[in-house]
């Protein structure tokens, strides 16, 4: 199997030789299938953030490398392919922090723009992108600082989308919004990876999150890989992450639960859905 993305062998130390030195990435191995979407997880220093910087160049290893359809992203004299960034696109926690331009429609064209196209392809990028992530056309010439949190966050996110990435990587989406907002914002990468086949990598906070939007979740934790796998494979680990100072769902909490009383339920289910089929299973088999 070709993989779009692979991490080989990745290891990142800040402030090496000096008593702050702090090992960020230890060894990391990671394959990723084009058009799969990857939920990374993790508390706070884990690794999950550097990570996901080393996969568009804006991080050099200390050691080991990243490829990008089988091919190193950094040449022999130690640069950093310029196409790697257009081609794999990272949106940063917070990205409304970093918009600069006077208007929506020019924020959102930057990115396109450097890549050479031409000012009609432009303009069509921008709109498809604003579309994509909810924003009417009408608001173009509208300046970027006069919108909500929410919206600057879309503005953001379709400044990344107008380079039409083949990998869309982000770095805590929803942050900060409320559960109406991170529901809708969800949907909308949910759309945009149904529409362009794009490979998708976010990290979160949250394991249900991570849970309902991943084929495949990825837990660090030390700088390392400690689990990676669907989320039911994940979730059957469920005292490793939560040793690991993780939570996970609740619904999983309610079947952990059920188990410590007696009840041989599947714990590895996330979803209550899943949970549902899983006590009527327990039923019909105690009926049998």
């Amino acid at each position: 199997m070709s993989y779009i993305l692979e991490v080989r062998d990745l290891t990142q130390v800040y402030s090496a030789g000096t008593p702050f030195e702090r090992m960020a990435l230890d060894h990391v191995n990671l394959q990723v299938k084009k058009g799969e979407i990857l939920g990374i997880i993790g508390h706070t220093g884990s690794g999950k953030s550097t990570l996901i910087q080393h996969l568009n160049g804006l991080l050099k290893p200390t050691s080991g490398e990243v490829l990008l359809d089988g091919k190193s992203i950094w040449n022999e004299k130690g640069k950093c392919d310029k196409n790697t960034r257009f081609r794999v696109g990272l949106v940063f926690q917070y990205p409304e922090y970093q918009l600069f331009e006077e208007t929506i429609a020019k924020d959102i064209a930057f990115g396109p723009s450097n890549m050479g196209l031409s000012e009609s392809e432009i303009n069509d990028r921008v709109r498809e992108a604003m579309a994509f992530v909810g924003l009417d056309d009408s608001m173009r010439d509208i300046s970027p600082f006069a919108l909500s949190g929410g919206q600057k966050r879309r503005v953001a996110i379709a400044g990344i989308i107008a380079m039409r990435p083949d990998v869309l990587v982000l770095d805590e989406p929803t942050a900060g919004l409320d559960p109406a907002g991170r529901d809708e914002l969800f949907e909308q990468i949910l759309q945009y990876h149904k529409q362009s086949g794009a490979t998708i990598l976010f990290v979160t906070h949250s394991m249900e999150d991570a849970a309902k939007m991943s084929d495949r979740m990825l837990v660090m934790n030390h700088a390392k890989i400690m689990l990676i796998g669907t989320p039911k494979e994940v979730f059957s680990h469920t005292d490793e992450i939560i040793k690991a100072g993780l939570d996970i769902p609740e619904i999983t909490k309610v079947m952990l639960e059920l188990k410590n009383r007696g009840f041989d339920v599947d714990t590895s289910v996330f979803t209550v859905k899943d949970a549902i089929k899983a006590l009527n299973a327990y039923k019909e088999g105690k009926l049998c």
